[in-house]
């Protein structure tokens, strides 16, 4: 383990244990890094890589803070991480989204109001007014946001939007073939009669259903591209 992630570790444990609280200024550098029994140069490190991760917020003239620690904030991060992985590794990303996204639709049935059924209403008509396969999938990922919003789950609520724009490319060009945007919202409208009827085994179903039959185009469309690249 390098110095940098020690401190990192220690900075961390005095987080956990409750020493130091979200939104608490950290003591001035030379009385922190003395607490820590570590060098200033070290602490720097740490302190910098803590930002980019969204655990603290260094301001310029004030000091640094623990940020609030929000699910979304700490996993804010997570799309451009899941957007810099290869073609290879979509086929692994929708996986987890299939395990992921069922079990988020039925927790959504148990718990969606009125008010986020209406949203969704409302989404599945502006999918069909879709012009186009980039809008269609811009209303796609709108409709499963929606879904993904009314478990009341904030930390499962930011994992998925972390994995939906991933394979955009491929999702285009599934919309853009005859018949797709039939069948999907045909698929959509079966989710929402489900979460409608606040039925969670028939939702969960329902995305299952959804999930698998896109995952089996994406492999489709990979096929193709590994096809076009060795010809």
């Amino acid at each position: 383990m390098s110095v940098t992630d020690s401190v990192i570790e220690k900075i961390r444990d005095l987080i956990v244990s409750g020493q130091i609280q979200p939104g608490d200024r950290l003591p001035p550098e030379q009385e922190l890094a003395t607490r820590l029994s570590v060098s200033r140069s070290s602490l720097r490190e740490a302190v910098r890589a803590l930002s980019q991760a969204n655990v603290l917020d260094v301001r310029r003239g004030d000091g640094t803070y623990v940020t609030s620690l929000e699910p979304q904030l700490l996993l804010s991060g997570m799309s451009f991480v899941v957007d810099l992985m290869s073609d290879s590794t979509l086929v692994e990303v929708f996986e987890v989204r299939r395990l992921l996204e069922p079990a988020a639709t039925a927790l959504a049935a148990q718990r969606i109001t009125p008010e986020r059924l209406e949203i969704l209403r409302t989404s599945l008509k502006e999918m069909k007014g879709a012009h186009g396969a980039e809008e269609l999938i811009y209303r796609d990922m709108e409709f499963h946001g929606e879904i993904a919003a009314a478990t009341g789950n904030a930390s499962l609520c930011s994992i998925l939007e972390g994995i939906f724009t991933r394979g955009l490319r491929a999702r285009v060009w599934r919309a853009s073939l005859s018949g797709v945007k039939a069948m999907t919202l045909s698929e959509h409208g079966h989710i929402l009669d489900a979460l409608a009827d606040r039925d969670p085994v028939l939702a969960a179903a329902a995305a299952t259903l959804h999930l698998s039959e896109s995952e089996k185009w994406l492999r489709e469309y990979l096929d193709l591209n590994v096809g076009l690249k060795k010809s």
